[in-house]
């Protein structure tokens, strides 16, 4: 089970399924997440720079060409969650793919992001016509697709953009079936490695045949 409670109680409320599950990341998966924080930096007179897989020590004030320190990188993100409707858009293909997938497979979107801002997220999300269910998790997310499962005997795919996301489910659900994708493909090449258990997919269009096959849908 989730160390989440608030997670927990999310799940709770959803309507029972036993289709086949398939449990999507939303930034970088179903949102564009890197290409417009990028934006969002550059408004605030800062420069993101890809040296490494991740965003502290990466966000560079223009004026002193310094890196931001973790406090103020982590406001930047707080204030682009906060501002999120007005920055972030559906990466290519996911509202289509979903749809589709949609009919034969319960779809459930699982983000990381403080609870706080879940609102404001389903609120992005219903504007693009993404009805899927959202859970927000401040904790790992492998418990948390457990818990999705349930005791369904349907088979389940996750799809995120972060190594140790699928560490985490593969630890906690072994049978789901792993899938790495990133609108953004910049810090491809930065990523840490991934497990042998997960396929990279470029793109929606990738993405959704191989869950197809993955799910037998």
């Amino acid at each position: 089970m989730s160390d989440d409670p608030e997670t927990v109680r999310q799940i709770a409320e959803l309507a029972r399924d036993t289709r086949p599950l398939v449990v999507l990341d939303v930034d970088e998966v179903v949102l564009e997440f890197l290409t417009p924080f990028i934006g969002f930096l550059d408004h605030h007179g800062h420069d993101f720079r890809t040296d490494s897989f991740r965003l502290h020590g990466n966000v560079i004030d223009r004026a002193t060409g310094t890196a931001a320190g973790q406090e103020t990188v982590d406001a930047f993100l707080e204030g682009f969650f906060t501002q999120q409707e007005d920055w972030q858009i559906v990466a290519p293909g996911a509202a289509e793919a979903m749809g589709r997938l949609g009919e034969k497979a319960e779809i459930v979107m699982l983000t990381a992001m403080p609870h706080v801002h879940h609102g404001r997220r389903r609120a992005l999300l219903d504007r693009a016509g993404i009805k899927a269910p959202l859970v927000t998790t401040e904790k790992a997310k492998g418990p948390a697709v457990s818990l999705l499962a349930g005791e369904r005997t349907a088979p389940v795919a996750f799809v995120d953009d972060i190594p140790y996301n699928h560490v985490s489910v593969a630890k906690h659900f072994p049978r789901a079936g792993l899938f790495h994708l990133m609108a953004n493909k910049s810090l491809r090449p930065l990523l840490p490695a991934l497990p042998d258990s997960v396929t990279e997919v470029a793109d929606w269009i990738e993405a959704e045949a191989a869950i197809i096959e993955a799910l037998s849908l």
